[in-house]
């Protein structure tokens, strides 16, 4: 939108002190025209912006015109650093994110500013874990919008077991818990939480419902935590193994003995074990990592990727 990008133009002038066309083009990744115009709108808005001329000319703000932001003390300062935006695991979210963040610091004080400077020199937050998610998104914009919009919505989900199913639900919040994101709604049967990354075809309807009054985000996903089994938070696949490569991989993960599906044939030495990981990324590669001695029979997502990615690896050696 024009108004961001304007907003943008003039906390780069803030930050940065003289800036040409070009270097604004640059940074906001406009046409340098669109910059000259940009700049010119500010003029007409009352922004005290002026052109000097001149091989080291450019655009800068009048001395001493800033805008305002509430003065923040160390404690405060400190604290907004450390709220790194690439938790939200979303690619667009640490965008806006990063972009709110930067026109926050180009508007403070110079003092400020300076300091803030030092603490980002001496702090590094990592918030990948060693086995990062592989969650798939495509759904969370329209989630945003259903939220916001206090709008019915409708998607397939798959749940942890490989069933899927269509839902139409009440949107009422989003959580995003170390990068993995969960909306809560109300269903037919009454609150419910939902993983975006298992959601598919998610449709903001042009329905609105009424928000219930007394709901309270915070409050529900804290106590759904402390109901919530820890196992129903993680990945659990069905795999005919090996009996030695299940005996193995007990060390590692929760396995427990499971019925073999009906019409269902395994090699001799194979055993069929529910298997509990962490995530599906740590699924995949676990059961990567045994080769033959490890197949997939549900989820279907999970069957679906180790399949294409062995597929891929006997391809390869084929050439």
């Amino acid at each position: 939108m024009k108004a961001d990008r304007l907003l943008s133009a003039l906390m780069l002038l803030q930050a940065h002190g003289r800036l040409s066309s070009r270097e604004l083009a640059e940074r906001l990744e406009i046409s340098v025209r669109t910059a000259h115009r940009d700049m010119e709108a500010l003029c007409v808005a009352g922004i005290p912006v002026s052109a000097m001329r001149g091989y080291k000319g450019g655009w800068e703000l009048e001395r001493g015109w800033r805008t305002k932001v509430p003065g923040l003390d160390e404690h405060e300062l400190r604290a907004l650093l450390m709220a790194q935006p690439n938790t939200l695991g979303d690619p667009q979210m640490v965008a806006a994110a990063e972009r709110a963040y930067s026109k926050l610091l180009a508007a403070m004080p110079g003092a400020m500013r300076m300091r803030a400077a030092s603490i980002q020199a001496r702090l590094h937050i990592d918030s990948s874990g060693w086995r990062p998610h592989s969650e798939d998104l495509s759904s969370l914009p329209a989630v945003q919008d259903a939220v916001a919009a206090d709008a019915k919505m409708t998607f397939l989900y798959t749940k942890a077991d490989g069933t899927t199913g269509p839902r139409t639900v009440d949107p009422l919040g989003i959580v995003c818990k170390q990068g993995v994101w969960y909306l809560v709604a109300r269903a037919s049967a009454g609150l419910r939480t939902y993983r975006v990354g298992r959601m598919r075809d998610a449709v903001a309807l042009p329905l609105t419902f009424e928000r219930p009054a007394d709901f309270d985000l915070g409050r529900y996903w804290k106590n759904s935590m402390v109901r919530l089994d820890p196992t129903e938070q993680r990945y659990t696949a069905r795999l005919a193994m090996e009996v030695a490569a299940a005996l193995h991989l007990r060390r590692w993960c929760s396995i427990t003995t499971a019925a073999l599906p009906d019409g269902t044939l395994i090699s001799d030495g194979f055993e069929v074990v529910d298997v509990v990981f962490e995530s599906f990324a740590q699924a995949h590669f676990v059961t990567l990592g045994y080769g033959p001695r490890a197949y997939v029979i549900g989820p279907e997502e999970l069957r679906t990727k180790v399949e294409a990615d062995l597929e891929a690896v006997q391809s390869g050696r084929g050439r």
